[in-house]
């Protein structure tokens, strides 16, 4: 994760409203309020101002709001409000409680997002987090947020998109190499054409956005320690080294397959700077297990940068002022961060430095 907390970029960043049901207005007033504590760049939010009006109730969440109709004021008054774009209408919300009449606005906010930093208007996207099934219910085709960005992203014209999702920490950054299917099925999605693919858009994309100049990719092995030499399982064998051998001769800094069980402590996560899990839970466990509160979901191989809490909705405690910012603080942060890596890094090579 870049460090810097100082580091900005002169457009703003492009909060989405999420699931107005769960708890991301909570979670963006909390954020606004922290924007000093944390040296936050401006940021505006997509969405409706009867949201914060029905949050207000509750003691420490009335805030000044201020309603821009150019993200280009959000700079201008982030100091002493927090800047809000209006969705065209109007969100039946109730806190803690799904519903699929709020799913167009929804859906409205993150494309509206995506196409603001399209126009060069905003720096960059960051979601709040939405019930995917709720939008089912509304008419949403896509499995979840990363597959309709990358929907989104194709539009720009720049071909196809190949989304990799990472959870990112400054203990940990983790990608898995499957993600939302059944444990008895990942054997049979792992191929090595899936890996290269997959530690290609890393190795650019941690270059872009990331400012490491030669990542270190780790990548984990399947089976119980790494299939040991064919004994245990010989996907290591056959899949996963092949792979990493061709990705090493095109000077990708792969190193691999690890097993898995001894890849996470303190003294191995300082060999590399990411760590590619064959399935959801091996990637995942570590870091939710690391920094629960403080990661980060960051969306790999899109033309733009996009970050998000690493939670859901949480309707269990929506609308209770119990919620905690710091998933959202640290998606803002690195969001910002990512956005001036990326600057920097296209100004490189516009050099041909």
């Amino acid at each position: 994760m870049p460090s810097s907390q100082s580091l900005q970029t002169s457009l703003p960043i492009a909060l989405t409203m999420g699931d107005p049901a769960g708890i991301g207005t909570e979670i963006t007033v909390l954020a606004w309020k922290k924007r000093q504590q944390h040296k936050l760049a401006p940021f505006f939010v997509l969405s409706r101002k009867s949201l914060f009006e029905k949050l207000a109730i509750l003691d420490g969440f009335e805030i000044p709001l201020e309603m821009i109709s150019s993200p280009e004021h959000a700079n201008e008054v982030f100091s002493q409000a927090l800047p809000v774009l209006e969705l065209p209408q109007e969100v039946p919300a109730i806190a803690g409680k799904s519903d699929p009449s709020n799913g167009a606005m929804t859906i409205l906010s993150i494309s509206q997002a995506v196409e603001l930093v399209k126009k060069g208007q905003a720096a960059s996207v960051v979601t709040n987090p939405i019930n995917k099934h709720v939008l089912y219910e509304a008419g949403f085709e896509f499995p979840g947020h990363t597959e309709y960005l990358a929907k989104l992203a194709e539009q720009w014209g720049k071909g196809s998109v190949r989304p990799v999702m990472m959870l990112a920490s400054r203990q940990l950054r983790a990608v898995p190499l499957t993600i939302h299917i059944a444990l008895s099925q990942v054997a049979e999605h792992i191929t090595s054409a899936l890996i290269m693919e997959t530690a290609r858009i890393i190795s650019n994309d941690l270059t872009r956005f990331f400012g490491l100049k030669s990542p270190r990719i780790a990548v984990a092995g399947l089976n119980p320690h790494a299939g040991e030499n064919g004994t245990m399982g010989t996907a290591e064998i056959d899949i996963i080294e092949p792979a990493l051998n061709t990705l090493k001769g095109e000077g990708i800094n792969v190193s691999g397959p690890h097993p898995a069980d001894t890849l996470f402590h303190a003294a191995a996560r300082e060999t590399y700077d990411v760590v590619i899990g064959m399935y959801h839970d091996q990637a995942l466990i570590p870091i939710k297990t690391l920094s629960f509160d403080e990661g980060v979901n960051t969306t790999l191989g899109l033309p733009f940068v996009r970050t998000s809490p690493d939670h859901g909705t949480a309707y269990d405690i929506a609308g209770k002022g119990v919620a905690r910012p710091t998933s959202l603080i640290e998606a803002l942060k690195l969001a910002n961060d990512m956005s001036h890596q990326s600057q920097i890094f296209d100004q490189s090579t516009e050099h041909g430095e």
